[in-house]
């Protein structure tokens, strides 16, 4: 298998690790009770999902391992990211030359012959000529 080939498996792989991660960490993080009354809403009386401090532990051990994790799964990408020799998803867009400028103002020869069919004198649309 060549090399680029074995990359972009290995890339493959690895955005769906880092994908599961990303959707884990943000269960967790919502599992979490609340610290505080930021804007007036949550953590306030009892009913909660979770509580006691042995499960706090378990869900704040939890969402430090994701989160370092989720670091690492972006560090790999990176890497694999720039050794891949793909290079940026602009190197491959084709950038338009710049139209030359005409030396003077257009006549109307010059807007006939810019025109499809600039030879054919038959039916079609023709350019009106100002006196």
């Amino acid at each position: 298998m060549p090399a680029s080939g074995f990359n972009k498996s290995m890339q493959t792989v690895i955005i769906v690790i880092h994908l599961m991660v990303v959707v884990a960490l943000i269960a967790v993080i919502l599992l979490q009770k609340s610290e505080g009354g930021a804007l007036g809403m949550g953590g306030g009386g009892g009913g909660n999902f979770l509580s006691g401090r042995g499960t706090a532990n378990v869900l704040t051990r939890t969402t430090t391992i994701l989160a370092a994790v989720f670091f690492a799964t972006s560090f790999i990408l990176t890497i694999l990211a720039n050794t891949g020799g793909g290079g940026s998803i602009l190197d491959g867009a084709g950038v338009p030359a710049a139209p030359s400028a005409p030396s003077g103002p257009a006549t109307t020869d010059d807007l006939q012959k810019q025109l499809p069919g600039a030879g054919d004198t038959g039916s079609g649309p023709q350019v009106p000529i100002s006196q």
